[in-house]
């Protein structure tokens, strides 16, 4: 039975596995699986190993590697950073975040509320960016942390975290940022940044499922989320996966050497997707700035249509998209992300993703094109929705919350 070629164009949910990380990782699931903790040299055979990869994601981030803690996942690198600053401050209970967070973000900071935790959520602008004096007029003399992405999963949209961070600095105030979608898109430098945490997750940059990382700033006292054992230098319990931090050392060496060379490739394959679906397809716009975005992140607003309707036809023809991020699906709400940007709902519930990765090449995007005007004629055809306008969107602004 042949099954039918996938156009996987959903790299920002998550990423194939590379080759290179699987054979790496291999050796750890079938002949050095002891523990690491273990007092025998059959266990401690496997930690040398473990620490080549923490050498290699601190590499990829320029740091020290006593500063990169192995976790789960990304989520709970994000609400690791936000535990911590709460915990070890009693008198500081207020955060900053923005409302185009991850729900890993958002629905902590919510879980926090409900213990007396104050939470400022900023709005953002109709291209997705954010207004640093609102950040700065924020900040209060009980504020713990400001937790804001580096890049959106959702448009692609690229905070300043350097400009951020600074600001943080001046005002005594610890700075978190999720940069899960940023390895092997944009360089990565916390020397430089300079801000407290980060998150990274596995997943998203070619490794597997159930791996992450959270950098925690040298000599910054650090309040564990997962208490346990001693492993991670006492800020993360539980025996660690081995084979999952070797594949993220190979994975984080993988991004730094292809990058260069990657990132102009995807570059053009997003332009072309962009330049193809809006100059075809009528009532259909970018959601998101123009320039300063993620390379492989488009995210296009179809008036008159449902995004479930169309990602269900683009499955049919083969074609892997989203509507968002993968934790929110299945919602019949709007995104939230293009609800704080203003985007007119009846063009935030016709947006879909589409995210480019190593993956893709010329013939995904070909056929994309071909395929995507007749799926939209189509349900517009058919939609219960009033037929598009034709007018040009008016985007209003979102009210702060």
């Amino acid at each position: 039975m042949n099954e039918k070629k996938t156009i996987y164009l959903d790299n920002n949910a998550t990423t194939q596995v590379a080759p290179e990380v699987v054979e790496a990782m291999v050796p750890f699931l079938s002949h050095y699986w002891g523990n690491p903790s273990s007092a025998y040299e059959f266990g401690h055979r496997v930690m040398k190993p473990l620490e080549s990869a923490r050498r290699r994601v601190a590499e990829l981030i320029n740091c020290d590697p006593r500063e990169i803690v192995f976790t789960s996942c990304g989520t709970e690198s994000n609400n690791a950073a936000i535990h911590s600053s709460t915990a070890l401050s009693p008198g500081k209970r207020h955060i900053v975040t923005t409302a185009v967070e991850h729900s890993a973000i958002l629905n902590f900071c919510k879980f926090l509320k409900q213990g007396g935790c104050e939470v400022t959520c900023l709005p953002v602008e109709p291209d997705g960016s954010l207004d640093l004096h609102l950040l700065e007029k924020a900040l209060r003399p009980d504020t713990a942390i400001v937790s804001v992405m580096w890049a959106n999963n959702e448009t692609g949209v690229i905070f300043p975290v350097e400009e951020i961070s600074a600001i943080c600095r001046s005002k005594g105030v610890l700075f978190h940022t999720d940069a899960i979608q940023v390895p092997g898109k944009l360089p990565i430098d916390v020397r430089e940044v300079g801000m407290d945490f980060l998150s990274l997750s596995g997943h998203k940059l070619h490794a597997p499922k159930g791996i992450g990382v959270l950098y925690i700033k040298r000599g910054l006292k650090f309040q564990p989320y997962i208490i346990g054992g001693h492993q991670e230098r006492g800020r993360r319990g539980g025996t660690e996966n081995v084979a999952g931090i070797v594949a993220f050392g190979r994975a984080a060496e993988l991004a730094m050497e292809r990058m260069r060379e990657e990132r102009p490739r995807i570059l053009a394959l997003r332009a072309q997707i962009e330049e193809g679906i809006l100059g075809s397809i009528p009532d259909s716009i970018r959601n998101g700035g123009r320039d300063t975005r993620l390379s492989n992140t488009s995210n296009i607003g179809f008036e008159g249509v449902e995004a479930e309707a169309v990602l269900m036809m683009l499955d049919q023809a083969g074609i892997c998209a989203s509507s968002g991020s993968a934790c929110t699906t299945g919602s019949l709400e709007p995104s939230h992300v293009l609800t704080a940007m203003g985007i007119r709902p009846s063009y935030a519930r016709g947006s879909v993703r589409f995210s480019l990765g190593a993956c893709n090449t010329q013939e995904d995007v070909d056929y994309l094109l071909e395929v995507l005007p007749g799926i939209i004629r189509r349900l517009r055809g058919e939609s219960p929705i009033a037929p598009p306008s034709h007018e040009t969107p008016q985007v209003e602004f979102a009210e702060e919350s």
